[in-house]
């Protein structure tokens, strides 16, 4: 029987993983193809992708940047650089902004380095009996293990183990919102001399050239544009049947560009249904000794991979 179950191949699962691996036995589990979480990569063609979840790394703790300038050194993240406009005129400090050299989940792909990890096996049922944990799998398949870690939005987390938790995590003030993400491909389009636009919209909140991060040479050209929070919610529920969200979410970004419409090759829409958190929680990560079960996620303390990171590093400590 292996230690640990990790349900969660993201930022928080894969990096809670890699440091329980250093003296346990780890076996990862995500219902996608690959890792990533948020963090994911969505491939179109040969060296052609969009990072349609999170954009770019900007760290802020004294750890995390320590832990980026090591994984900047080991060419695993790269920085964005190029121009990056804001319309919204907000007066932020200026901050370096990391991408993974061949995606966002670059990451990840580090962390998981040598650990035994499952893909598109979504995990319907777990139960605690006889001291130690059952996992079912949606194909049918079962597994054993003397301890879980579960890395998903509350919401998942409270469907999925609700008896295992106790009130201090369950009363947590979480309110979890959505976001509405499109990628979209144009051919022979002239490309804007810009890295990425911050919009003052009441739809496109934010659009990234993804050949401005240097990770391919090509006529196409990809952009990934995300709705503002007021869309998201209106669309969240309903882009799956109804490609006309998808296509007034490009059709924004042509108006506010002067993009030919005619030129686009490729639409896609991913919604974020649990995108993020913005409120941070009493927690930073949960363990709970008596089901040897422990929870760590972004959503304890803020919306960024930086707060995924650190609620794994948290909950490493509490594990013994």
């Amino acid at each position: 029987m292996m230690d640990f179950c990790i349900l969660g191949s993201g930022v928080a699962g894969s990096t809670i993983a890699n440091l329980l691996s250093k003296k346990h036995s780890v076996h990862v589990f995500d219902k996608a193809r690959g890792p990533g979480g948020r963090s994911s990569n969505k491939r179109f063609k040969t060296n052609l992708s969009f990072d349609h979840g999170v954009q770019y790394i900007s760290p802020k703790s004294k750890a995390f940047i320590k832990f980026t300038e090591k994984l900047f050194k080991k060419k695993v993240l790269k920085t964005w650089n190029g121009n990056h406009l804001d319309f919204t005129f907000e007066k932020k400090p200026h901050s370096i902004k990391y991408i993974g050299k061949k995606a966002n989940n670059d990451i990840c792909k580090y962390n998981l380095r040598g650990i035994k990890k499952t893909f598109a096996s979504q995990i319907t049922k777990i139960n605690f009996k006889d001291n130690y944990w059952e996992i079912k799998i949606k194909d049918g398949s079962n597994y054993q293990f003397k301890y879980i870690v579960l890395t998903c939005p509350f919401p998942q987390l409270k469907k999925i183990a609700r008896k295992y938790l106790d009130r201090k995590i369950l009363n947590l003030n979480v309110n979890m919102q959505p976001n509405m993400t499109v990628m979209v491909a144009f051919k022979n389009q002239k490309n804007l001399p810009i890295s990425s636009i911050k919009f003052d919209d009441d739809t496109l909140a934010w659009a990234a050239n993804e050949n401005s991060k240097n990770r391919f040479r090509s006529n196409i050209n990809l952009w990934t544009l995300q709705a503002t929070l007021k869309w998201s919610k209106k669309t969240i529920n309903k882009y799956k049947n109804n490609s006309l969200i998808m296509k007034q979410l490009v059709s924004r970004f042509i108006k506010l560009t002067g993009f030919d419409k005619s030129k686009i090759i490729h639409t896609g829409a991913h919604g974020w249904k649990y995108s993020y958190n913005f409120e941070k929680t009493t927690l930073l990560s949960y363990w709970n000794n008596k089901y040897k079960l422990g929870v760590c996620g972004d959503w304890f303390n803020g919306p960024k991979v930086e707060n995924a990171w650190l609620s794994a590093q948290d909950l490493a400590k509490k594990i013994k």
